[in-house]
């Protein structure tokens, strides 16, 4: 099992000016950082896997779909432009030595018919997930798409819902993500929501119900942990929370404040998953 920590804490475009957070992130005690795949380059990415190996850090990323790229989407065409994006993500995943993109892929985030999610949207999007998990086997990635709460998606919010639309793609590349900060606002049980997905988890988000620091909140944290320790989870626990530092990217996700200090979030988060997990301090 390895401790990472997202780095859209920061920004949303990792480049060198950012290594100094990174190498702080190191002598902390995280063994991988994650990044957002938004914009830049294979040269580019090469350049920041170069690094993440020369100091021994583990990378995962995270990647979206803007509208005109919805997997779900009735036209072909917007079809397989989400397609193109998601192999670009492979692409600059592999240069960078990611293991695993994790995210809401499936569709589109904060995209909403105001219909109830259709087998139709649902059996679109599994074609071309399965497309996607078969160009990342060649890459050595796993993808991990992302049950999100109500009021960011439609098409997938409960490890139930997650845990058909793994079984509907049928791919060794395809795995799936737990995230406490949506099954905090969408499941009944951190413990049985764990359960239920456990044969498909490949990726965990550590989140605080506000995206401030973990353990400051109202996850049940108790339950969450128990359930990882207990199916023997031995992926990435990654630490995800936001700030206001890029107002587009904010603005976004509906960050309209800041929750908690950045270091007080990955000191003490990193502090919870410990315990949480029984790990020993190094």
């Amino acid at each position: 099992m390895k401790i990472g920590m997202n780095m859209l804490l920061w920004t949303n475009h990792v480049t060198e000016s950012h290594f100094d957070i990174i190498n702080t992130l190191k002598k902390t005690g995280y063994d991988g950082i994650e990044l957002f795949l938004g914009e830049g380059d294979v040269k580019h990415y090469t350049k920041l896997g170069n690094h993440f190996s020369d100091i021994e850090m583990g990378v995962t990323a995270v990647a979206a779909l803007a509208p005109e790229e919805n997997i779900a989407s009735p036209d072909q065409k917007i079809r397989e432009a989400g397609l193109r994006k998601l192999k670009w993500s492979i692409d600059v995943a592999e240069a960078a030595n990611v293991e695993v993109i994790c995210g809401p892929f499936h569709s589109t985030f904060a995209f909403f018919t105001r219909q109830p999610p259709t087998e139709v949207e649902k059996a679109r999007s599994a074609e071309v997930l399965y497309k996607a998990a078969e160009y990342a086997k060649a890459a050595n990635i796993v993808l991990a798409p992302e049950a999100v709460n109500r009021f960011e998606c439609y098409l997938y919010n409960t490890m139930a819902d997650l845990k058909t639309m793994v079984e509907r793609v049928d791919h060794p590349n395809l795995g799936a993500m737990y995230d406490t900060h949506h099954s905090n606002i969408e499941e009944k049980s951190q413990y049985e929501a764990i359960k239920t997905i456990a044969p498909y988890l490949k990726h965990v988000h550590i989140s605080e119900n506000d995206r401030g620091t973990p353990g400051s909140g109202q996850v049940n944290w108790s339950d969450a942990f128990r359930a990882l320790r207990e199916i023997e989870y031995d992926g990435w626990l990654t630490i995800e929370a936001f700030s206001t530092i890029i107002p587009e990217f904010a603005n976004a996700i509906n960050v309209w404040r800041d929750y908690s200090p950045s270091e007080e979030i990955y000191t003490k988060g990193l502090k919870l998953i410990r315990e949480g997990m029984k790990i020993d301090n190094k």
